[in-house]
């Protein structure tokens, strides 16, 4: 099945530059030749429709009132990473989000990263995630972000990098939990010349973690706020309501009184302890953030400052998730830590120096160009794959904003076998983990890996026409 199989330029994760299998994939790659392209396209559509049984949808919005529910496309072909790499990539997360952290307590604390100079005090003020309501705030063990999806990319050379850090409310876990059963339930055979690391105990971790958040009390209500089922995640929010075990509520379901927050129930009142919210900071409370907001609960921030109640993750922690600020992140490693970043950067130029913004504009066809307010692929620039009129509207956009936009090289991407319309070729590939912080910190053994399915696609959103694939953390030993 493989014979015809032909990695594009850079760092195949199957396959060497010799054509041959790397270490870990031989037994695999035999396994999967000897079911064949037939059955793998057979299973893949059940896999599909399996997908669809279970409601595993996200909701795409075309236009303002226009949207369409869809299944996250699925790739059967697992991606394998072995478990000595694996364990440098978690100590690398543990110490991005120590670092993190600590940050977020210090800027809406004493200032001190500001103050000696190491990232300059306008380009956190600047931010559309600063939050200046959460100034002096301390939130419970001093936690701003319980739960974190890194985004990690393996570039031509095979060298693992940070390309995005997500601390506001990360997405996509519930793909990465449900991959591993459509895994096991078409294509559990191909589980058996491996040792792979189970993903199983993940929503036992979350609820711990978020239990963890409410040392005042031994047996803490945890309720997981939604924005309703318009959501494009909502999907994610019920399931993990469910999986946890936990209340799956709206705004109006909340209620503060006394200085704390209360569960509306056919009991009546409840108290609530700890609020996994699923909305943006500027919706969660009228009171504080957008007095407009329908989907918050009114007097919440309130609550929060008076230690009645905790939220994950703590508003403001976007800050953090700016992709300008992304750029400071090694230093804050050195500042707070006294260590060099296990896993490196992308190469990044902030458009708001000078000498920066002068080098993207002239080598703008070279590079991938970000709005660091946009998400999901949106507000992007791919140099080598625009054309004139795309470029000079991004020269425009940087020239009136330079604050707004980063630049980074384009990136080979590396690959992985992946199925579309009957056939086997190469995909782009990036990893999101998934971090949760409560007293300790755990990382999930993998994390969803998301495909650019079009061919010779470097976007892996799935409002980009992205999907994903299940992700093995596996022992060389055993393989």
């Amino acid at each position: 099945m493989f014979e015809s199989y032909a990695p594009s330029a850079g760092f195949d994760e199957y396959m060497s530059p010799s054509h041959t299998p790397r270490r870990a994939m031989g037994a695999l790659m035999d396994q999967l030749g000897a079911l064949g392209l037939h059955r793998l396209n057979h299973n893949h559509r059940a896999a599909e429709q399996l997908l669809k049984r279970l409601g595993a949808t996200f909701r795409l919005y075309n236009g303002e009132a226009e949207a369409s529910e869809r299944i996250l496309p699925f790739d059967p072909l697992p991606r394998l990473i072995d478990h000595d790499e694996w364990q440098r990539l978690d100590a690398g997360l543990v110490q991005r989000l120590e670092a993190i952290d600590r940050f977020l307590a210090d800027v809406y604390g004493d200032q001190m990263i500001l103050k000696d100079g190491v990232i300059p005090r306008e380009d956190v003020l600047s931010s559309q995630g600063w939050r200046p309501q959460m100034l002096g705030q301390v939130p419970p063990l001093n936690r701003w972000c319980h739960i974190s999806g890194l985004d990690l990319i393996r570039d031509g050379e095979g060298t693992w990098r940070v390309l995005e850090d997500n601390l506001r409310c990360p997405s996509g876990v519930a793909y990465f939990l449900e991959n591993r059963r459509v895994m096991k339930q078409l294509f559990g055979d191909l589980f058996h010349s491996q040792r792979v690391t189970p993903i199983d105990d993940y929503a036992s971790q979350l609820l711990q973690t978020l239990q963890e958040m409410a040392p005042w009390t031994s047996s803490p209500r945890v309720v997981l706020l939604t924005p309703g089922v318009y959501n494009s995640a909502y999907f994610e929010h019920s399931y993990l309501a469910r999986l946890m075990g936990i209340q799956l509520v709206e705004g109006s379901d909340l209620v503060c009184e006394g200085g704390k927050v209360w569960m509306r129930s056919t009991m009546g009142l409840e108290r609530v302890d700890v609020i996994y919210r699923r909305i943006d900071d500027d919706f969660i409370d009228p009171d504080c953030f957008r007095r407009d907001s329908m989907l918050g609960v009114k007097g919440l921030m309130r609550c929060f400052a008076q230690g009645e109640v905790a939220i994950a993750n703590a508003p403001g922690t976007g800050v953090a998730d700016d992709k300008l600020i992304y750029a400071y992140v090694p230093e804050m490693i050195r500042y707070y830590l006294g260590e060099e970043a296990i896993i490196p950067n992308v190469a990044t130029y902030l458009c708001a120096r000078d000498d920066d913004r002068r080098y993207v504009l002239e080598h703008l066809p070279e590079l991938v160009v970000k709005a660091v307010s946009e998400a999901g692929g949106y507000g992007m620039l791919i140099g080598p794959q625009a054309d004139a009129a795309q470029i000079e509207t991004f020269r425009g956009l940087i020239e009136a904003n330079p604050r707004n936009y980063i630049a980074q090289p384009t990136l080979e991407l590396s690959t992985v076998p992946s199925l579309s319309n009957g056939e086997l070729y190469p995909c782009h590939v990036d990893l999101r983990p998934y971090i949760l912080r409560g007293r300790d910190t755990w990382v999930t053994p993998g994390g969803l890996t998301r495909v650019a399915l079009k061919r010779g696609s470097l976007v892996v959103n799935s409002s980009q026409g992205g999907g994903s694939k299940d992700t093995w953390v596996v022992s060389c030993s055993a393989a």
